[in-house]
């Protein structure tokens, strides 16, 4: 069986890793040559909008899933018109999930508590949405923002106006503020059965706009009933297929959602070596129709990204524990090349560890 995957990046790549002991095929399409799935799997070469393209990879696959959130649904939905492919997980997640307006009115209306919000549009709408918020604030692009990309934070009057003239040329959203105590991420699947399968929280620590590091699991228990009942009926509402995240801030005990992936995520690399069943192969038994894997922790798990540049590998590999993924990426300022992930028996020798490993690698961050 042969699964296509829309985007060959370090996410196709694992997924890929993950599919080949279950004995499936794989097939990429990505605009760069030299994608990190294309090491590991047959590499498409084009962009994704190539009909001829997307043409083949609807003959010559079962299903067609995707590795990053940007994907154009028009392709998507191209595939699914010649073909009749299925696409997993559902077109209408991810285009859900590539608008910020729309993401925040489906929290709303499926009671999943998010930040205070205004759609902005034109000059006189940021100053009225500043006036109904409040500031500080966020003002963000309504799409194509990642990692810290297509934003800016509005803390005294004057910051408007230039964060007017850096972004205002597309549609976009402001928001409040939120002094938050921390960032988590709950991480679940939903097969084409409906069954369901919930990881561990996760703990979350940004810099720069981009995750530094994970530890799960994370929190008390109460979080992680709340996150998964908030997860659960994002799953149930598009009768989802595949893996899906949502990222919370934490405030005074309340979890209050910022936005969520409709894909394997970052925040749970390390179900790889952590956790009874990997994401990426859950993420395949789903979309397959396969019973879904155990979402046990394995212990208490520790996951760094590594930005910019790899570690010496000598050196990577003489530290006791540590396992290393290294993407096969250029280097680069601020791009997502590798992460390793540590596994200890007990929160405190995870975080001992961990902490170690930050300042070794002078990641800039601290243990939440």
């Amino acid at each position: 069986m042969t699964v296509g995957i829309v985007g060959a990046g370090q996410l196709g790549r694992m997924l890929a890793l993950a599919g080949y002991p279950l004995g499936l095929d794989f097939l990429c399409l990505d605009p760069a040559r030299d994608a990190p799935a294309g090491r590991v799997a047959p590499l498409l070469h084009g962009d994704f909008t190539d009909r001829r393209l997307l043409t083949r990879l609807g003959r010559q696959c079962e299903v067609v899933t995707f590795d990053w959130e940007n994907v154009p649904v028009s392709s998507l939905r191209a595939i699914t018109r010649a073909h009749r492919a299925r696409i997993s997980p559902p077109i209408a997640a991810l285009a859900a999930g590539q608008d910020r307006v729309a993401e925040k009115r489906l929290f709303e209306r499926l009671g999943v508590p998010t930040t205070r919000w205004r759609a902005v549009s034109s000059r006189a709408q940021l100053t009225r949405a500043i006036d109904a918020l409040g500031l500080p604030g966020v003002l963000k692009t309504r799409r194509f923002g990642y990692d810290g990309k297509g934003q800016a934070v509005l803390r005294v009057p004057a910051d408007a106006e230039r964060a007017w003239r850096a972004l205002g040329t597309v549609p976009l959203l402001y928001e409040e503020w939120v002094p938050f105590d921390c960032e988590v991420s709950i991480i679940g699947a939903r097969s084409t059965t409906g069954e369901l399968a919930i990881y561990p929280l996760c703990g979350n620590v940004h810099g720069a706009g981009v995750l530094r590091l994970t530890c799960a699991p994370f929190g008390p228990a109460r979080w992680q009933r709340l996150a998964a009942r908030y997860l659960t009926r994002l799953l149930r509402h598009f009768r989802y297929t595949g893996i899906l995240t949502v990222e919370f801030f934490v405030r005074d005990g309340r979890l209050i959602a910022n936005e969520m992936a409709p894909r394997v995520h970052n925040s749970g690399h390390w179900t790889i070596e952590g956790a009874a069943t990997s994401q990426f192969e859950n993420h395949l038994r789903a979309i397959l129709g396969l019973p879904l894997g155990a979402t046990r922790a394995l212990g208490h798990s520790a996951m760094i990204n590594l930005i910019g540049q790899m570690p010496a590998l000598r050196d990577a590999l003489a530290v006791e524990g540590v396992h290393l993924h290294d993407y096969g990426k250029r280097s680069r300022p601020g791009r997502k090349v590798g992460h390793l992930t540590v596994v200890e028996p007990t929160a405190r020798a995870r975080d001992a560890r961990a902490r170690r490993l930050l300042a070794d690698l002078a990641v800039g961050v601290r243990i939440p």
